[in-house]
């Protein structure tokens, strides 16, 4: 049996194998309904009763302004998104999706969140497993002190 520090390299080489494969299958979908991977993601970060600071998305991007803008214009373009302001502070500008934004964004979860056949394979002691161990890694991205 291999060490703790010998495996942690292989398993997350394995985990890594994994998220690409899936990327393929963000960008097919992203493809066919006209939306590049950064317009998903956008997407799936908005809440649609929570106006969204634009510097607060930018943030979770890992991205500046400028390049937030030119995304959320898009979006806007194809009608997506709307801006608006805060009410506290015009300076703020928020985005939010429109009726269609969220037809999209419903299309989109239920086509990215379909398991796969390897996933549902699984028995349940490994599902409760695997899900504990990724609730773990989740929990750790969604931390506001989390660095990217």
């Amino acid at each position: 049996m291999s060490s703790r520090a010998e495996r942690a390299p292989e398993v997350w080489q394995l985990l890594m194998r994994v998220a690409m494969n899936r990327f393929g299958r963000v960008s097919g979908i992203a493809q066919d309904l006209g939306l590049t991977p950064g317009h998903v993601k956008a997407l799936l970060m908005l809440d649609p009763d929570r106006p969204q600071p634009m510097g607060s998305l930018a943030h979770s991007f890992s991205c500046d302004a400028s390049t937030m803008t030119w995304l959320v214009d898009r979006l806007e373009e194809r009608g997506l998104v709307e801006r608006g302001g805060l009410k506290s502070d015009r300076r703020v500008k928020t985005v939010t999706l429109t009726a269609e934004g969220m037809r999209i964004k419903s299309e989109l979860e239920q086509r990215l969140y379909d398991p796969p056949d390897s996933i549902l394979s699984l028995g349940q002691s490994e599902l409760h497993a695997l899900g504990n161990v990724l609730e773990g890694l989740a929990s750790e991205i969604d931390s506001p002190d989390h660095v990217t």
